[in-house]
């Protein structure tokens, strides 16, 4: 009784330790959602549209009022006396100004009292009225900017998922080619098994067939490096610990149907373009606005009061003035400076305008090169999973021939070749079909 419970405990604990350990499984979809979530360039076209946006806010600025206030104290020094606060002393001869004034002859000039205490405060407001397209050409550049921008972050969002999808699908693909090498040294190490049954092996099928092993072997250690470089390379953008199993549960189809695709029309990366070149051409009139006038209503009021003492300066001699009116502001002359601007902004437009026509053209080829490589690979589907399958049904006559000793382990090892070969072909076929899909949606209207 004992022994039995031994026995079961024993068992238990094997159980435990060959249980199979489950990763996390992951999707597609999930495994796109979780490297845009974690993209940087993402990230940064967020920030980009964030600092357009905040460059509107300050050029519609100017469109507003202006108010500005200033306060200033000071206090008079006599520079023969810096310690005699009352005042300051003048030259004798200033005395001959008494000659010049009426009723002066009491007048004493020679001590000066002159209050040092002088306090002055005001404040200003100044509304534009008229700026000739100045303010409203760099708010036009703006909005042009905000549309560039946002077309970008579109840009990178399809740039960023077209490139998760590939990532996600190669390391699917290289879960396949492991799998496909596996078997395939499978198979020469049957072959090995079925000639050491007949007794005494043929030498040269023996020296065959352990040179495909070994062959075999190192294609499959180069098919799992492979696999565990992709798989780390998916984990690291998609934010997953490094050290965690994942299992891609999304497969290779077997069908595909067909493709919804439009005429070509334009793409974030046009728009984006077209909206670079309408942002110059606004900044170039914004420039050659700088050389016309403003006009501007402006006000002000302004405060001030002196006395010989600080504390009393508050109670009296003291004065207020305001005044309104419009003010027109025209540059006379800055050395060119503005035609300057206005041509560099130029340029940049025609430099831009170019781009795009370029793009234009490149696009829309790409464009239609996905969808023809989609429908080619896909017409071609077919026949090539029958070839497929033809050199599988050859493989498995070749391999029965060979375990009777009916042929040699050189036509095996071909056959097997050849198996193999359409095998990755058919694998590497839905690979592209994938991705031509995934290029039509990244460059699609």
């Amino acid at each position: 009784m004992l022994g039995k419970k031994y026995y079961l405990i024993g068992g238990i604990i094997c159980a435990l330790v060959s249980a199979p350990s489950f990763g996390m499984d992951l999707s597609l979809e999930s495994a796109v959602e979780k490297i845009i979530a974690e993209s940087q360039d993402i990230k940064k076209a967020d920030a980009n549209v964030k600092q357009a946006q905040a460059q509107l806010d300050a050029v519609n600025a100017n469109r507003w009022f202006n108010i500005s206030a200033n306060a200033s104290y000071m206090n008079l020094i006599n520079v023969k006396k810096p310690f005699d606060s009352t005042g300051m002393e003048l030259p004798d001869n200033l005395n001959m100004v008494k000659h010049f004034l009426n009723n002066a002859e009491d007048l004493d000039l020679s001590n000066l009292a002159i209050p040092d205490n002088i306090f002055m405060a005001g404040v200003k407001i100044t509304q534009p009225i008229y700026t000739f397209g100045k303010i409203g050409h760099a708010v036009d550049s703006v909005r042009d900017a905000i549309s560039m921008s946002e077309s970008g972050r579109e840009l990178t969002m399809r740039e960023v998922r077209y490139s998760a999808t590939d990532l996600y699908w190669t390391a699917k693909m290289t879960d396949e080619i492991v799998k496909l090498a596996e078997k395939d040294l499978q198979s020469a190490r049957q072959a090995k098994n079925n000639v050491a049954a007949v007794g005494r092996a043929n030498r040269s099928n023996l020296v065959k067939i352990e040179s495909d092993i070994a062959a075999k072997q190192i294609n499959l250690s180069d098919a799992e490096f492979n696999r565990d470089t992709a798989y780390r390379m998916l984990k690291i953008l998609a934010g997953i610990d490094i050290n965690e199993d994942i299992v891609l549960t999304d497969e290779f189809p077997s069908e595909f149907a067909d493709l919804d695709a439009g005429e070509f029309t334009t793409t974030p990366k046009l728009d984006m373009l077209s909206k670079q070149a309408k942002m110059y051409e606004s900044q170039a009139k914004s420039k050659r606005a700088d050389a016309y006038p403003t006009l501007a209503a402006m006000g002000s009021y302004s405060y001030m009061t002196m006395d010989e003492s600080f504390r009393d300066m508050f109670n009296r001699n003291n004065s207020q003035s305001a005044y309104w009116g419009l003010a027109l502001e025209v540059p006379i002359f800055t050395g060119g400076l503005n035609r300057a601007n206005a041509t560099v902004s130029a340029m940049n437009a025609e430099a831009a305008r170019q781009d795009l026509d370029k793009a234009k053209k490149l696009t829309a080829e790409e464009y239609n090169r996905a969808i023809a490589q989609y429908n080619h690979l896909r017409g071609n589907l077919e026949n090539l999973q029958n070839a497929r399958d033809l050199a599988a049904k050859a493989y498995q006559f070749s391999e029965e021939r060979f375990a009777a000793g009916q042929t040699s382990a050189v036509e095996l090892s071909d056959v097997a070749a050849g198996l193999y070969q359409l095998d990755m072909a058919l694998l590497n076929s839905k690979y592209k079909i994938l991705m031509s899909a995934e290029s039509v949606k990244k460059l699609g209207n």
